[in-house]
C-alpha cells in the first residue's frame, strides 16, 4: 500500500466521507499543510460529540441492567 492509499484508508477508518477526504487531500497535494491541519481539527469535535453520545447510550443501557439485576435478587 502506497503512502497516499494510507492517509485515505486512515482517513475513512475516522469516519470521513468522500468530500471531506477529497477536501483535505486537495489542501494536502498543494502544499497547505496548514489548512490541511485545520481541516482534520475541524472534524474532530462532532467525532467527540458522536463518541459522547453513544457512551450517554451505554450508560442508560447500564443502568437499566443494574436496576434489573437489583430487583432480581430483591434488594
Amino acid at each position: 500500500m502506497d503512502e497516499r492509499s494510507g492517509v485515505v484508508q486512515n482517513l475513512r477508518d475516522a469516519g470521513l466521507d468522500d468530500t471531506q477526504i477529497r477536501a483535505f487531500l486537495s489542501a494536502f497535494d498543494r502544499g497547505q499543510t496548514a489548512l490541511a491541519i485545520r481541516q482534520l481539527r475541524s472534524y474532530r469535535p462532532a467525532l467527540l460529540e458522536e463518541m459522547h453520545r453513544t457512551q450517554r447510550r451505554v450508560d442508560c443501557l447500564d443502568y437499566l441492567t443494574h436496576r434489573l439485576e437489583k430487583e432480581q435478587k430483591g434488594v
